[in-house]
């Protein structure tokens, strides 16, 4: 088997992987009615442990009873949040039958490890406060977005490659 020799297994064709990406897309349209994301997930994530920890508070925010409702449904039936456990375990078994999954940290020579995860973290918190701020995540923008021509999620995605490659330049140095 693959994970137990030592060699990775190379990647595959970005192209095919697109096409496939497409036709999941495709297929979660005709099933259920909607694209794919994972913000919704995560919300209603939270909106349930929020419920959990402090149910006052909740049932007196809007916000969290958007996902809540009356209380007879839980928000973490909702599809979403097996779709980002699917996606969670099948990036793991993908990385384990490739011969992927030592577990190692990407940097540079110029960095620290504890600097790289505190930019690590950093970046994490810009982009959680802008997949709010853009009412979606890159894969339910770009993806679900993109295909369905939605102006705005071409506007996101062109303005998110835009600021990467602003930053990359500006962070270039601690990698090289």
């Amino acid at each position: 088997m693959p994970f137990l020799s030592k060699e990775a297994e190379p990647y595959w064709n970005p192209y095919l992987s697109g096409i496939g990406l497409g036709l999941v897309l495709l297929l979660t349209f005709l099933v259920m009615g909607r694209g794919i994301g994972a913000s919704g997930a995560m919300t209603s994530v939270v909106a349930t442990t929020a419920s959990v920890i402090s149910p006052h508070t909740t049932a007196a925010n809007d916000f969290y009873q958007g996902y809540l409702g009356d209380g007879t449904v839980s928000p973490l039936k909702d599809w979403l949040v097996f779709e980002v456990l699917g996606v969670l375990i099948g990036g793991f078994l993908s990385g384990l039958f490739a011969g992927r999954t030592r577990i190692k940290i990407e940097k540079g020579a110029a960095i620290t490890t504890n600097r790289r995860f505190q930019y690590a973290f950093i970046g994490g918190m810009i982009m959680a406060f802008g997949t709010k701020l853009a009412r979606g995540c890159t894969s339910g923008q770009a993806l679900t977005g993109g295909a369905l021509m939605n102006v705005g999620s071409w506007l996101f995605m062109i303005s998110l490659f835009a600021g990467a490659y602003a930053t990359a330049w500006f962070v270039r140095r601690l990698w090289v």
